[in-house]
């Protein structure tokens, strides 16, 4: 057995310090070896860093561009690969476009950035502007390449400032710039203006320019970064009462939901959110703690004595086998039935609205979340579900699950 096989037995089993003291032409002569699993390449790769034999490029090159090789090792070569300007064609190709490896089409643009192509300014902005943080990260280290190479006005110049993602960058540039950033507060774009709070950092600087803040939006995000830096709910209060007290109207959506629904998810909303709900969550009472495990007893108990037959509630995460959520599944009857038992709140409902069902939990003091309550669209308040950061609607967040 070799070295090389020694020091990587197995996937996650890898002897980082012992690979980088190997001979640098034998781990890159395995890292281009197809024959090998795809995690001791990597390894290989890692220990590479910084010493690529001249020798060996061109394989490692070819390996990067076969379509057919593991996408993992492929990425894991851009990395170690990303300066050599003989990459820029293929690089640039269009069909780099229509790569299949997963990660593949961002790891080649954070590569267009290492090697200085300017065209990928505005790609590497919009990949920059991700809401999912690895492909965030790519982007931000694309363009900061770029900057690197041909400086930050030239970049700037590239993206023209028109899109929300081109003027982020020029918040980011700012702030590195250690300029002021509070204007950014009323950029149209929230998650713009969300990024403009997030790199404020000096609170007594915040409180002079709060009372100049140009609009309602702007000086919510100003609070919002106050108490981000201070955790002073008083003085978040204050502002939010100076205010008026704004707040995102949903028709339809009574105190009880709304109280149960901002305080549940207006903490971690997304980025994109309007800021009303961020410090309504910050500056309205919380629901009353609740007794879950009484709400289900009184749930079950009222469903026995209407003669349904009812299951032990079960989790969320446990009836679909993965994940979690906020409500329990109550199982019922011959058929299959089953009923939603909200944990936040008085909150109970089905797809079906089985009258004989609602009939027994409103008589146990639960409330019924009918189709038409249900649908209500909860806007301007985005909550991650399954890959997407857009409003949802009264039912889904009272009944939410994610695997």
């Amino acid at each position: 057995m070799s070295n090389i096989e020694l020091l990587t037995p197995e996937v996650g089993a890898v002897d980082s310090a012992g690979l980088r003291a190997q001979d640098a032409d034998v781990l890159a002569r395995w890292a281009a070896d197809r024959a090998q699993p795809w995690w001791r390449r990597t390894a290989c790769l890692g220990a590479l860093a910084g010493r690529v034999p001249e020798a060996r490029v061109g394989e490692l090159l070819e390996c990067v561009r076969d379509p057919g090789d593991d996408g993992t090792v492929r990425r894991a070569l851009l990395e170690l690969l990303a300066d050599r300007e003989e990459l820029l064609p293929w690089l640039r190709h269009e069909d780099r476009r229509s790569e299949a490896a997963y990660g593949l089409p961002e790891a080649v643009l954070k590569a267009r950035g290492a090697v200085g192509d300017l065209s990928a300014a505005g790609e590497l902005a919009t990949l920059a502007f991700s809401e999912w943080r690895h492909q965030r990260q790519l982007g931000e280290a694309g363009l900061d390449a770029l900057a690197d190479r041909h400086g930050a006005a030239a970049v700037l110049a590239g993206l023209g400032g028109g899109r929300p993602e081109d003027r982020a960058y020029a918040v980011r540039l700012r702030a590195r710039a250690d300029e002021d950033v509070f204007d950014a507060l009323a950029d149209p774009g929230r998650r713009v203006a969300h990024l403009a709070q997030w790199l404020l950092d000096d609170p007594d600087r915040i409180r002079r320019q709060l009372a100049g803040a140009p609009t309602v939006d702007a000086a919510l995000w100003a609070a919002y970064a106050l108490h981000r830096l201070t955790d002073d709910v008083a003085e978040t209060r204050a502002v939010y009462e100076a205010l008026g007290r704004p707040r995102v109207e949903v028709e339809g959506l009574d105190e009880e939901l709304r109280r149960a629904i901002v305080h549940e998810y207006g903490p971690g909303c997304a980025e994109g959110s309007d800021p009303r709900w961020r410090i309504e969550a910050l500056c309205t009472e919380p629901p009353q703690p609740l007794d879950v495990e009484q709400q289900l007893g009184s749930a079950v108990s009222a469903l026995a004595a209407a003669g349904l037959a009812p299951r032990p509630p079960v989790s969320c995460g446990e009836a679909n086998q993965q994940g979690g959520g906020t409500y329990h599944v109550i199982g019922y009857g011959e058929d299959g039935g089953e009923v939603f038992v909200s944990t936040l709140g008085r909150f109970a409902g089905d797809y079906e609205d089985d009258p004989v069902v609602r009939e027994a939990l409103e008589g146990a003091g639960l409330r019924w979340i009918d189709g038409s309550t249900g649908a209500i669209r909860v806007t301007g308040l985005g909550v991650y579900y399954f890959g997407s950061r857009d409003p949802l609607d009264v039912h889904t967040l009272l009944f939410y699950w994610q695997d």
